[in-house]
């Protein structure tokens, strides 16, 4: 047995046997071509591929360890881009689910790994360098959108990490909040300013070009490819040809009420008898430091889940504990699709459809802004809006027929997550991975061991 596993001829048809798979399941089969370096790497031994040690001499320790960390490299990189990659939460936005230090192992396969849109780049970087803080990857290479084949689909209701699909341009100096924003904001900081003045002048998109011309010329501004944008993670709230409805913070899924995570969290109002509460108590609760704020006159702004408020109702000082909702009819100028006739806000939106591939929809300038990203920038179209009338790639048009399909996601910390109600749709191209399991968590505001919360240790995403 030892003597057929250590044959050269063995080693190469399993070697050969795994590639040809590989091959199969990537969909391209020019890269058979491959083939003859494996058998040169096995059989005839002609080229050094490793050029950087000597073959069958004995090397030094350091090239020993050269060759160990290329190794290492390549591996973690394919099992990186093919398998599973480790994904640490940054923000509350899926409290109390997923915690603020939670790494979670992403599993590539769940929905199917995409090829990269960028192979040139620096390894384990997501779009910045360490220290240098320029780019990581190069844009001498770029291929197409291409997703393998994987275990399922994505469903209403999983935990999704998805790229950022506001996340395309970006201010370096203002990486928190989408560039679209930055735009719209100052936009509506300029009209506010010329109304004051008595100087307003021009329609919404004049103040949104000079808006574009102020934030180009004030700061550093550069452009990222789909595999490229910041990682989020949220909950896939409607699949494609879903339809979103939002009523007073209750989310509903064509027509039925979507079912609620167990630790979703909504903003509350927490009214005291004049008291402040034990912030041991709060720390009992899961509720850590930077969750809440306290104001004079005893009251607690802050994220709960329906467990938490139904224990802080019992506390003997605490008077009312009331959700903090926007009101209907209330226009919010930062959720989507920014249009003020429609009234939408965070707790009341919708309802709204979610295209899917193959789809065809008339289009006007009733409806343009639901699918004017889409077919602008995600499915790389030529838009332009001429008065009443819409042209798509030079030509007149009156439908749209939708190239990929679209997601809705939301963070389980309503009040306190950019998701889908502030920039929209999440295109296919942009799924990443699903999270399946906690395998670290770190609890910034502790000391020492304490920092490590054990519990949560193998934890399944849910």
């Amino acid at each position: 047995m030892l003597k057929l596993l250590s044959n050269k001829y063995f080693k190469f048809s399993i070697a050969a046997i795994i590639y040809i798979l590989v091959v199969i399941w990537i969909g391209n089969y020019w890269l058979l071509l491959g083939l003859g370096i494996i058998f040169d790497i096995y059989i005839t031994e002609k080229v050094n591929w490793t050029f950087w040690k000597k073959r069958h001499q004995k090397n030094s320790a350091l090239i020993e360890w050269l060759d160990a960390l290329i190794f290492a490299v390549i591996a973690v990189t394919l099992i990186n881009i093919f398998l599973f990659q480790n994904y640490r939460i940054p923000t509350g936005s899926m409290e109390k689910s997923l915690l603020i230090g939670d790494h979670l192992f992403v599993s590539k396969v769940a929905y199917g790994p995409r090829m990269p849109n960028t192979p040139i780049a620096f390894p384990f970087t997501q779009n910045t360098m360490p220290i240098f803080k320029g780019k990581s990857w190069s844009d001498l290479v770029h291929w197409p959108y291409k997703r393998l084949a994987g275990f399922g689909k994505v469903k209403n209701g999983d935990p999704v990490v998805f790229n950022f699909p506001a996340g395309d341009t970006v201010v370096l100096e203002e990486q928190a909040t989408s560039y679209y924003e930055i735009i719209r904001r100052t936009a509506r900081e300029m009209i506010s300013s010329d109304a004051l003045a008595g100087t307003k002048t021009g329609t919404w998109e004049n103040y949104l070009d000079r808006a574009r011309k102020e934030i180009r010329n004030r700061f550093n501004i550069v452009y990222r490819p789909v595999d490229r944008r910041d990682n989020y993670v949220k909950r896939c709230i409607g699949i494609p040809g879903d339809t979103i409805l939002i009523d007073d913070g209750v989310v509903y899924v064509n027509g039925k009420k979507f079912p609620e995570p167990r630790y979703q969290q909504t903003t509350y109002v927490v009214q005291t008898n004049g008291t402040s509460i034990n912030p041991k108590a709060f720390e009992r609760l899961g509720i850590s430091r930077s969750d809440y704020q306290y104001f004079v006159g005893s009251a607690y702004i802050m994220p709960l889940t329906k467990e938490n408020v139904e224990k802080l109702k019992g506390f003997s000082n605490v008077l009312s504990v009331q959700p903090v909702i926007s009101r209907k009819g209330e226009y919010a100028p930062h959720i989507f699709p920014y249009k003020p006739s429609l009234k939408w806000n965070e707790d009341n939106f919708g309802p709204l459809w979610i295209p899917y591939k193959g789809a065809t929809v008339n289009i006007d300038t009733s409806n343009i802004a639901f699918y004017e990203r889409i077919i602008d920038v995600y499915e790389d179209n030529d838009l332009k809006i001429e008065g009443a009338d819409i042209y798509i790639n030079g030509q007149k048009a009156t439908t749209y027929t939708f190239k990929m399909d679209y997601y809705w996601m939301m963070g389980d910390n309503r009040h306190n997550s950019a998701d889908s109600r502030f920039w929209g749709f999440v295109p296919e191209d942009h799924i990443v991975g699903k999270p399946k399991f906690i395998w670290l968590s770190i609890d910034k505001e502790k000391s020492g061991l304490r920092k490590i919360r054990w519990e949560r240790f193998f934890m399944k995403a849910r």
